[in-house]
Protein backbone atom coordinates (compact mmCIF):
# COMPACT_ATOMS: atom_id res chain seq x y z
CA UNK A 1 0.00 0.00 0.00
CA UNK A 2 1.10 3.55 -0.77
CA UNK A 3 -0.17 6.39 1.43
CA UNK A 4 0.49 10.03 0.58
CA UNK A 5 -0.36 12.74 3.10
CA UNK A 6 -0.78 16.16 1.47
CA UNK A 7 -1.31 19.16 3.70
CA UNK A 8 -3.40 21.90 2.12
CA UNK A 9 -1.43 24.77 0.65
CA UNK A 10 -1.14 28.25 2.17
CA UNK A 11 -4.55 29.67 3.07
CA UNK A 12 -5.88 33.04 4.14
CA UNK A 13 -6.35 33.75 7.83
CA UNK A 14 -9.76 34.17 9.35
CA UNK A 15 -12.97 32.51 10.28
CA UNK A 16 -15.10 30.59 9.70
CA UNK A 17 -12.28 28.08 9.45
CA UNK A 18 -13.90 25.75 6.90
CA UNK A 19 -14.49 28.64 4.49
CA UNK A 20 -10.85 29.82 4.33
CA UNK A 21 -9.51 29.94 0.76
CA UNK A 22 -6.03 29.47 -0.60
CA UNK A 23 -3.92 32.57 -1.11
CA UNK A 24 -2.32 33.24 -4.50
CA UNK A 25 0.85 31.68 -3.12
CA UNK A 26 -1.21 28.69 -1.94
CA UNK A 27 -2.80 28.22 -5.36
CA UNK A 28 0.67 28.17 -6.92
CA UNK A 29 1.93 25.73 -4.26
CA UNK A 30 -0.99 23.41 -5.02
CA UNK A 31 -0.39 23.60 -8.79
CA UNK A 32 3.33 22.91 -8.36
CA UNK A 33 2.81 19.93 -6.08
CA UNK A 34 0.06 18.57 -8.34
CA UNK A 35 2.40 18.80 -11.32
CA UNK A 36 5.01 16.82 -9.36
CA UNK A 37 2.49 14.24 -8.11
CA UNK A 38 0.60 13.50 -11.36
CA UNK A 39 3.24 11.35 -13.08
CA UNK A 40 3.94 9.48 -9.83
CA UNK A 41 0.39 8.44 -8.95
CA UNK A 42 -0.82 5.05 -10.04
CA UNK A 43 -4.00 4.59 -12.03
CA UNK A 44 -7.10 4.62 -9.81
CA UNK A 45 -5.38 6.33 -6.90
CA UNK A 46 -8.05 6.91 -4.27
CA UNK A 47 -8.07 10.55 -3.14
CA UNK A 48 -9.73 11.47 0.18
CA UNK A 49 -10.19 15.19 0.87
CA UNK A 50 -11.36 17.21 3.85
CA UNK A 51 -14.56 19.22 3.29
CA UNK A 52 -12.74 22.49 4.13
CA UNK A 53 -12.53 24.92 1.21
CA UNK A 54 -8.71 25.14 1.28
CA UNK A 55 -8.28 21.36 0.98
CA UNK A 56 -10.84 21.20 -1.82
CA UNK A 57 -8.89 23.87 -3.73
CA UNK A 58 -5.62 22.03 -3.10
CA UNK A 59 -7.06 18.74 -4.40
CA UNK A 60 -8.64 20.40 -7.45
CA UNK A 61 -5.16 21.42 -8.61
CA UNK A 62 -4.57 17.68 -9.10
CA UNK A 63 -7.93 16.16 -10.03
CA UNK A 64 -11.70 16.53 -9.94
CA UNK A 65 -12.02 12.85 -9.05
CA UNK A 66 -11.85 12.69 -5.28
CA UNK A 67 -13.98 11.77 -2.28
CA UNK A 68 -14.87 14.47 0.23
CA UNK A 69 -15.11 13.09 3.75
CA UNK A 70 -15.12 14.50 7.28
CA UNK A 71 -12.99 11.48 8.25
CA UNK A 72 -9.98 13.54 7.06
CA UNK A 73 -11.43 16.93 8.03
CA UNK A 74 -10.44 19.63 10.50
CA UNK A 75 -11.75 17.90 13.62
CA UNK A 76 -10.62 14.34 12.96
CA UNK A 77 -7.96 12.16 14.55
CA UNK A 78 -5.00 10.22 13.21
CA UNK A 79 -6.86 6.95 13.89
CA UNK A 80 -9.88 8.10 11.88
CA UNK A 81 -7.67 9.15 8.96
CA UNK A 82 -5.92 5.77 8.95
CA UNK A 83 -9.28 3.97 9.17
CA UNK A 84 -10.63 5.99 6.23
CA UNK A 85 -7.55 5.01 4.23
CA UNK A 86 -7.89 1.38 5.39
CA UNK A 87 -4.20 1.48 6.38
CA UNK A 88 -2.33 -0.81 5.84
CA UNK A 89 -4.81 -3.14 4.14
CA UNK A 90 -5.93 -1.12 1.11
CA UNK A 91 -4.50 -2.20 -2.21
CA UNK A 92 -2.88 0.42 -4.38
CA UNK A 93 -2.43 4.07 -3.48
CA UNK A 94 -4.35 6.49 -1.24
CA UNK A 95 -3.81 10.26 -1.23
CA UNK A 96 -5.14 12.18 1.78
CA UNK A 97 -5.54 15.97 1.48
CA UNK A 98 -5.93 17.28 5.00
CA UNK A 99 -4.75 19.41 7.88
CA UNK A 100 -2.18 19.95 10.58
CA UNK A 101 -1.82 18.76 13.30
CA UNK A 102 -3.72 15.63 12.25
CA UNK A 103 -1.49 14.73 9.29
CA UNK A 104 1.60 15.22 11.46
CA UNK A 105 0.05 12.88 14.02
CA UNK A 106 -0.64 10.30 11.30
CA UNK A 107 2.99 10.52 10.14
CA UNK A 108 4.26 10.13 13.72
CA UNK A 109 2.04 7.11 14.35
CA UNK A 110 3.48 5.40 11.27
CA UNK A 111 7.12 6.17 12.03
CA UNK A 112 7.41 6.23 15.82
CA UNK A 113 4.19 5.58 17.73
CA UNK A 114 5.48 7.15 20.97
CA UNK A 115 6.01 10.53 19.27
CA UNK A 116 3.12 13.00 19.51
CA UNK A 117 3.41 14.42 16.00
CA UNK A 118 5.46 16.06 13.30
CA UNK A 119 5.06 19.44 11.69
CA UNK A 120 4.08 19.13 8.04
CA UNK A 121 4.69 22.30 6.04
CA UNK A 122 1.77 23.87 4.15
CA UNK A 123 1.48 22.31 0.71
CA UNK A 124 3.95 19.50 1.47
CA UNK A 125 3.54 15.77 1.00
CA UNK A 126 4.77 12.84 3.08
CA UNK A 127 4.76 9.54 1.16
CA UNK A 128 4.67 6.19 2.96
CA UNK A 129 4.81 2.60 1.71
CA UNK A 130 3.76 -0.51 3.56
CA UNK A 131 5.33 -3.82 2.60
CA UNK A 132 4.54 -7.19 4.09
CA UNK A 133 6.22 -10.53 3.48
CA UNK A 134 5.85 -13.87 5.20
CA UNK A 135 7.93 -12.84 8.20
CA UNK A 136 8.19 -9.03 8.19
CA UNK A 137 6.12 -5.88 8.01
CA UNK A 138 7.75 -2.59 7.05
CA UNK A 139 6.47 0.95 6.91
CA UNK A 140 8.80 3.08 4.83
CA UNK A 141 8.93 6.85 4.53
CA UNK A 142 9.63 7.20 0.82
CA UNK A 143 9.61 10.97 0.44
CA UNK A 144 8.99 14.29 2.13
CA UNK A 145 8.53 16.99 -0.49
CA UNK A 146 8.02 20.68 0.21
CA UNK A 147 6.21 22.82 -2.36
CA UNK A 148 9.28 25.07 -2.43
CA UNK A 149 11.30 22.22 -3.98
CA UNK A 150 8.91 21.62 -6.87
CA UNK A 151 8.56 25.17 -8.12
CA UNK A 152 7.53 25.34 -11.75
Amino acid sequence: MELILWRHAEAEDGFPDAARKLTEKGLQQARNMAKWLKPRLIKNTRILVSPANRTQQTALALSKNFETTPEVGTSTTADRVLAAANWPYEEGMILIVGHQPTLGNVAASLICPNHTGFSIKKGAIWWFSYKQSADTENTLLRAVISPDIVQA
